[in-house]
């Protein structure tokens, strides 16, 4: 199993939870204050992006269900 689980939430966030660590685009680290489950934003309303604020509420309309990608193109 991986050590890492992201959750995509219905109408809502991205659920990141387990070891990991979240970096910007220069590799910088972000302060997780120890933190094992954060939520990330996934509609781009938050006033702390990445992470979620709870902004997205009646702003984001997604019925988060799973499926399979087609195979890679090669």
């Amino acid at each position: 199993m991986a050590t890492t689980k992201i959750t995509v939430n219905s109408n809502g966030s991205l659920k990141v939870e387990g070891d990991f660590e979240i970096v910007d685009t220069q590799g910088n680290v972000y302060g997780l204050q120890g933190r094992t489950l954060v939520s990330l934003c996934r509609c781009g309303r938050s006033g702390n992006k990445p992470f979620c604020d709870g902004s997205h509420k009646g702003y984001l309309e997604h019925d988060a269900k799973a499926f399979d990608l087609p195979p890679r193109k090669t």
